[in-house]
């Protein structure tokens, strides 16, 4: 089912590129091997549960850094714009004790374990996810705010949450997005959780992640969009050569209402990845046509693939919903 609090990306197979760019077998025994390792230690994860607040969150940290390079994923150090108030270590927004509403566009359920790496912060996540192997380990961890998708009116009590956690001096997380797109094509901003931030008078801070192959050009590869399952997509990532993430920290938006905050937001982490784009096709012919150069409204979504089917798979990223 799809509707405008829960939307579906178009985004699908044909989407996918870069992962014929394959790693030698021996790098991809070694990789397999190492996410075997990262699987048999994380149960042991769960002790950090009744530790304090900053240790269980470092442990969280580490455990997304390490599955990240078993995967074969390179971690690029955050560029953070000169007038934020995010620290450039990219470890922890440093505030005057407000809580800071990180929004970020969504591509993949390796954004959790970016993320999760480099922000001591909650996320609000699908409740379901608590049931995912690795990935319901960590959301454990960092204590996952879960909200019931099927239930669409607990929205209300999931941004009261939420808001409370950000007048507690809490980071939390959401993808505004409502559902992951390919990387190359992106959708609105819902601006149900920019009401947090307002009740709160937290901060909002718009972070783009993106993902690139060999030679900085765009990848698709990490992309779990359409109907894979996460096996196969941890099988595609796996066996790719040189995929790094990036993580662009913009200018903190000013709060005013949801619907002007989420165009904010939007705008700060869709010019960032046009500007990616821009490069990437002008020196290397990258397939799809360029970005517009509008800024007076959210444009709905904007491809630069072949057109795939909408889809409604059961498993997706599907992280947050909007209103």
């Amino acid at each position: 089912m799809s509707h405008a609090w829960m939307p579906s990306s178009p985004c699908g197979a044909k989407c996918v590129h870069g992962r014929d760019n394959r790693v030698r077998f021996v790098t991809l025994a070694a990789r397999w091997a190492l996410v075997a390792a990262v699987l048999l230690v994380f149960p042991l994860l769960m002790a950090a549960r009744f530790l304090p607040v900053r240790a269980r969150r470092a442990v969280a940290a580490s455990g997304a850094r390490a599955l990240l390079f078993a995967v074969g994923i390179r971690l690029d150090a955050p560029s953070t714009s000169t007038s934020t108030s995010t620290s450039t270590s990219g470890t922890r927004p440093t505030t005057d004790g407000r809580g800071t509403l990180i929004v970020a566009n969504h591509v993949s359920w390796t954004d959790i374990l970016v993320l999760a790496a480099l922000f001591p912060a909650r996320f609000v996540a699908r409740g379901d996810i608590l049931a995912w192997p690795v990935l319901g380990t960590i959301a454990r961890l960092v204590r996952v705010v879960p909200i019931d998708r099927a239930r669409l009116r607990s929205l209300p009590s999931t941004v009261d949450t939420v808001a409370q956690l950000l007048r507690e001096g809490s980071t939390v997380v959401v993808f505004p997005e409502g559902t992951t797109w390919c990387g190359t094509a992106f959708g609105s901003f819902r601006p149900a959780m920019f009401q947090a931030a307002i009740d709160s008078g937290a901060q909002v801070l718009p972070v783009a992640i993106s993902y690139v192959g060999e030679g900085g050009v765009p990848s698709t590869a990490t992309a779990f969009v359409g109907d894979e399952s996460m096996g196969s997509s941890l099988d595609g990532i796996i066996g790719t050569r040189g995929v790094s993430a990036r993580v662009d920290v913009s200018e903190v938006v000013p709060n005013t209402d949801r619907r002007t905050m989420a165009l904010a937001s939007h705008r700060a982490v869709h010019r960032r990845d046009h500007d990616l784009l821009e490069v990437a096709m002008s020196r290397s012919g990258y397939p799809g046509r360029r970005y517009g150069t509008s800024t007076r409204r959210v444009s709905g979504p904007r491809r630069h693939h072949p057109d795939a089917a909408r889809s409604d798979r059961g498993d997706d990223g599907r992280l947050l919903v909007g209103r």
